[in-house]
């Protein structure tokens, strides 16, 4: 296995499998033909009380789009269009039940969202997701040693599976500083002000397809250097356990296998190579350096 397997996993998606999705000449997300068709459906009761709704265009062969006419709606008329959709098709069981957090729908950065949808249906609907991944580091006798948090056994997505030591997804209009003093006091049980001293190193970018849909996915990334006196403890039980891994241990882990919750494994080939530990002598460095912000669809 190499470094490069693990960001050729994030970014596997073929365009022939999604159509765009969006309003006004604007991509907003991409879905399946059937979802697309099931949306549709969905939407045409809607149709039938006002102008708005979904509906399949054509512009010639392999050219197709499903357009959105709410372009006379604001953006809080489009949440709630957006979420009646959404429940018929949860009813139907073609959606699994909400989250109740809200993820922008943007056509590009997070301050151009055009309204908001459920945290659970964002890849469905193939919307940009963010989040903030955090690196929490000591530097030992021996060199650098990484906090590497086990996920909780009933953790929907990737249980019992290693991440980093704080992550966690970014809310529509949240604040970035806030929302990450957040997640790190209920991931790790860290003060704002120890939350506040993260020193915000860059973005990684990728898109893959999974089972629901697309998830094109923004991540910001932090490093955070912590006392060796202090260890982290989970608040509000999405974490087994803590422990402290060498540096060379993180590195071969994620070389080596699978253990980490997939993304986290760029965060951290990221933060091997902004610290030094993957050099330019590694025939993959380039590759490493240009793919952590693969372009998004």
């Amino acid at each position: 296995m190499r470094f490069l397997d693990h960001i050729d996993a994030c970014n596997r998606w073929t365009r022939p499998d999604f159509l765009p999705w969006g309003m006004a000449g604007e991509i907003l997300g991409w879905v399946r033909p059937p979802f697309a068709e099931q949306i549709v459906a969905a939407s045409t009761a809607l149709k039938s009380q006002s102008r708005s709704g979904f509906a399949l265009e054509h512009f010639g062969p392999g050219l197709e789009v499903l357009s959105w006419r709410v372009t006379d709606l604001d953006p809080s008329a489009r949440d709630d269009q957006l979420a009646h959709i959404c429940q018929q098709l949860h009813e139907q069981n073609i959606l699994p039940a909400p989250q109740g957090e809200r993820y922008p729908v943007t056509p590009g950065r997070r301050d151009q969202a055009r309204c908001s949808i459920d945290r659970a249906y964002a890849p469905y609907f193939g919307t940009r997701a963010f989040g903030q991944h955090l690196n929490g580091y000591v530097r030992g006798r021996n060199g650098l040693e990484l906090w590497v948090a086990r996920r909780a056994a009933d953790r929907r997505n990737y249980p019992n599976r290693l991440d980093n030591m704080v992550a966690g997804g970014l809310p529509h209009e949240a604040d970035l500083r806030e929302n990450l003093r957040k997640e790190c006091f209920e991931e790790a049980g860290l003060s704002a002000e120890i939350a506040d001293s993260a020193v915000p190193v860059g973005a990684i970018s990728y898109c893959r397809a999974t089972r629901a849909g697309l998830k094109p996915d923004i991540m910001y990334c932090y490093d955070l250097e912590l006392p060796a006196e202090l260890t982290p403890v989970c608040t509000d039980g999405e974490v087994a356990a803590f422990e402290r891994w060498p540096v060379e241990r993180v590195m071969n882990t994620v070389r080596e296998t699978d253990e980490f919750k997939l993304n986290c494994n760029l965060v951290i080939i990221d933060f091997l190579i902004r610290h030094g530990y993957i050099t330019p002598d590694d025939p993959d460095y380039f590759e490493l350096v240009r793919r952590l912000r693969s372009p998004l669809p």
